[in-house]
C-alpha cells in the first residue's frame, strides 16, 4: 500500500451519493478516496465532512450497487488532481479530464490540483485589453476585456448555446490570434445539446484550439461540481505556464448551483435563500474569481459564464449573486427573442463595468466610447416612444418621435441582428452604429464630439 493510503472497511451509512465511515483518523477535508466494491468494481470519491471519528465521502460515480458489507474504503492523502497539457487543446474530456473522444491518451505535462492555486492579488493585472467577439452588441456596447468575468443571463429556449459556440469560434484578442485558446466548460447539458456544440467547432475549423470538458445531465451532481474546475485548472496552465490568451466559458452555472443544492441537501445542511445553501456566493466565487492577469505573465484568464434564469427572473439567486461578483452582465430579452432577433441581447440591461479601460484609440477606435453612449441614449428614446405609440398611436406621435422610433427599429434590425456566423469586426460595427445614428438629426447627436461628427458621420464621408 502507499504512503499515506489508509485503508477502511466499515461504512456505517448510505445516504443517497454519500458514505460514512467509522473509525478512520488523520483524515482531511477535500482528500481523496477509492471505493472498492465486492466485485473489484472502484469508484473514487472525496472527503466532504470530518469528524474525531467519522468522515463523510461524496462518491462521484454514485453509490449504486455498493453495500455496507464487502466494500473498502481507502483514504490517499492527496486532493483531486487531473493532468494538463498544451495537447488537450482539441480534445473532449469528461469532468475528471479524461478523454472521451476515442482519441489517444493524453501525456501530461504536469499534474495540478483541481482547486487551483489564488492568484496573490498583488501580482493581478487590471483588466484593459479589448478582446473581439465579432457580435456587436458585446463589442460595441458591452466590451469584453482580457481578464474579465462577464456573464450571460439567459432564459429557458433563449438561445444561450447558439451565442456561447459563436464566441467560443470568434473570440480573439486583436494582434495576437494564434495564442488565443477556448477551454469549454459544459455542465447537465443533454446529450443532444453536447453533439450541437462537438459538431459546431468541428465544422467551423475552431475545435483545435478548443478544449472540452462535458458533464452530461444523467451523470451524478458531484460530477458537476467538479467540472468548471478541471477546465479552469486547464487553463490556468495554458494561461500561466504557456503565455496564452484563454476564454473560459462556462455553461450552465444554474444546473452547478442545482447540483450544489442537491448534494448539501444530502448532508442536511441548513438550507438558505431557495433552498440554496448559505455558502453558495462563496462557492460560486471560487469559480469566478480564477479569472484575471498577472503583471508578470503575458497570459490571462476571461471568463463568460452562462446562467439560465428561472421563469426570466433576474432576482433568482444565482443571477444575483454571480452579479455581485462579476464585472457586468449580457441579458438576452425574450421580446427580442419572439421578433426573430439573433442574438436577442437587452442592451439597456446589460452591462461591462470594464468596458471604458479596453476601448479608445490604440484599442478600438477613438470614437468608440461616444458613439456607445449615443447609442444608448437613443435606443432608449426609442423604446420609450415605442410604448408611447401603443397607447396615443403612432399617429399621433411628433416628427421628431417617429425618427426615434425608426431608430428603434433600425438599431434591432441591422445592429443587434446577425447571422450565426457572421464575424464583424469593431471596424464594421462601428459603421453599422454611424450608417443608423445618420438617421437622426445631427443636432440629436449630443453625445458625440463635433470632430468625430465631421470624421465619421456617412454625410461628411460621402462628401
Amino acid at each position: 500500500m502507499a504512503v499515506g493510503v489508509r485503508e477502511y472497511a466499515k461504512i456505517s451509512e448510505i445516504k443517497g451519493p454519500l458514505l460514512v465511515i467509522e473509525g478512520v483518523s488523520g483524515v482531511s477535508y477535500d482528500e481523496i478516496v477509492e471505493v472498492e466494491l465486492e466485485s473489484g468494481e472502484k469508484r473514487r470519491g472525496k472527503v466532504l465532512e470530518v469528524s474525531k471519528r467519522a468522515a463523510v465521502v461524496q462518491v462521484f460515480e454514485g453509490t449504486t450497487g455498493i453495500s455496507l458489507q464487502g466494500t473498502t474504503v481507502r483514504f490517499l492523502g492527496k486532493t483531486l488532481e487531473i493532468p494538463v497539457s498544451e495537447d488537450m487543446l482539441g480534445r473532449v474530456f469528461n469532468s475528471l479530464g479524461e478523454p472521451i473522444d476515442s482519441g489517444p491518451r493524453i501525456i501530461p505535462e504536469d499534474v495540478r490540483d483541481i482547486n487551483g492555486a489564488p492568484l496573490n492579488p498583488y501580482a493581478r493585472a487590471y483588466p484593459s485589453e479589448f478582446i473581439q467577439t465579432g457580435i456587436s452588441a458585446i463589442d460595441g456596447m458591452n466590451t469584453l476585456v482580457r481578464g474579465q468575468k462577464l456573464p450571460i443571463f439567459s432564459g429557458s429556449g433563449l438561445p444561450h448555446n447558439k451565442l456561447a459556440a459563436q464566441i467560443a469560434r470568434q473570440a480573439t484578442v486583436r494582434g495576437k490570434e494564434e495564442e488565443f485558446a477556448v477551454v469549454f466548460a459544459a455542465m447537465g447539458i443533454k446529450y443532444d445539446d453536447f453533439l450541437f456544440f462537438k459538431r459546431f467547432f468541428e465544422e467551423t475549423g475552431a475545435l483545435s484550439r478548443v478544449a472540452m470538458f462535458v458533464n452530461l445531465a444523467d451523470e451524478p451532481a458531484m460530477m458537476r461540481l467538479l467540472t468548471p474546475r478541471a477546465a479552469l485548472t486547464l487553463a490556468e496552465y495554458l494561461a500561466f505556464e504557456r503565455d496564452m490568451h484563454v476564454l473560459v466559458i462556462l455553461t450552465d452555472m444554474t444546473s452547478y448551483a442545482e447540483a450544489l443544492r442537491e448534494i448539501s441537501s444530502a448532508r442536511e445542511e441548513v438550507p438558505g435563500r431557495q433552498g440554496y445553501p448559505g455558502y453558495t456566493y462563496s462557492d460560486l466565487a471560487s469559480i469566478y474569481e480564477r479569472a484575471g492577469r498577472t503583471h508578470d505573465k503575458k497570459g490571462s484568464i476571461t471568463q463568460m459564464p452562462i446562467l439560465t434564469m428561472p421563469n426570466d427572473d433576474i432576482t433568482h439567486p444565482i443571477p444575483d449573486l454571480t452579479g455581485y461578483i462579476t464585472e457586468g452582465q449580457i441579458v438576452l430579452g425574450r421580446d427580442l427573442h419572439n421578433k426573430g432577433i439573433y442574438p436577442p441581447i437587452n442592451v439597456l440591461m446589460s452591462l461591462s463595468r470594464l468596458m471604458k479601460e479596453g476601448i479608445g484609440k490604440g484599442k478600438t477606435r477613438e470614437d468608440h466610447s461616444e458613439v456607445s453612449n449615443q447609442l444608448y441614449a437613443a435606443y432608449s428614446r426609442g423604446v420609450e416612444v415605442r410604448g408611447l405609440a401603443t397607447i396615443v398611436g403612432e399617429e399621433s406621435l411628433s416628427e421628431r418621435e417617429r425618427r426615434y422610433l425608426k431608430f428603434a427599429d433600425l438599431f434591432e434590425r441591422r445592429f443587434l441582428s446577425q447571422g450565426e456566423r457572421e464575424n464583424r469586426s469593431i471596424e464594421d460595427t462601428l459603421g453599422i452604429a454611424w450608417d443608423i445614428l445618420s438617421t437622426l438629426p445631427e443636432e440629436e447627436l449630443t453625445n458625440i464630439r463635433e470632430e468625430y461628427i465631421k470624421k465619421y458621420h456617412p454625410a461628411y464621408r460621402s462628401g
